[in-house]
């Protein structure tokens, strides 16, 4: 030991000794957190990647083969979410599994959770609907049907449709599941790829999986 070591007290060179082992104990912590961390999102590409060609190229024909298939919806909702219009999707979900209630009288406390939180002034995600279609889905509110939102729905679906859908498929959300690395890879595509690999991807599959 040299000699400054050795002239400082016990008791220090403890506090010092116990410092270090706590220090060693946080940074492989820190690894471990990483380690999980990238195991995690490559765990959730999986899923994605399990998506044919065939049936991606089939999102692009319509919005309808889009949100009606798991994948497509995921990717569809993970896009908007980035917009921070994901309101839209989510109502829409709200609306098909509605219209599968069975029971009469669960009709309407259904209908009023969606109209809270979708339609009525203080919603909190309230979607954009014009004046006589908020009025007449309120009005449907008194006695709620399987059918009292299908006005609002197609307005909020055709929204999508003409603006948020045409921009989800020009958008590296679509089409990195369209043409996935390696495919065809010319030189202008390899460096689209390299381009949005650090950035894009991570988003894409953490939020769409």
């Amino acid at each position: 030991m040299c000699k400054g070591l050795a002239a400082l007290p016990a008791t220090c060179l403890k506090s010092a000794k116990d410092m270090k082992h706590r220090l060693g104990v946080l940074l492989q912590k820190s690894d471990s957190c990483d380690y999980s961390s990238s195991q995690g999102k490559k765990e959730k590409i999986s899923p994605s990647q399990r998506v044919s060609q065939e049936e991606v190229k089939k999102w692009a024909e319509s919005l309808e083969n889009l949100i009606h298939h798991d994948r497509g919806l995921a990717a569809f909702r993970a896009f908007l979410k980035s917009e921070y219009s994901e309101e839209n999707i989510d109502f829409w979900v709200s609306c098909e599994e509605y219209k599968k209630t069975k029971s009469p009288a669960k009709l309407s406390p259904k209908a009023r959770k969606i109209y809270d939180e979708f339609i009525s002034v203080q919603a909190t995600k309230e979607v954009n609907l014009d004046s006589c279609t908020r009025e007449k889905t309120s009005h449907n509110m008194l006695e709620p049907t399987l059918s009292c939102f299908d006005e609002a729905q197609r307005k909020i679906f055709t929204l999508m449709e003409k603006d948020s859908y045409r921009r989800f498929l020009k958008s590296p959300y679509y089409l990195d599941l369209v043409s996935p690395p390696g495919a065809g890879c010319g030189p202008e595509s390899c460096q689209r790829t390299h381009a949005h690999s650090l950035d894009c991807n991570s988003n894409i599959i953490s939020q769409c999986a």
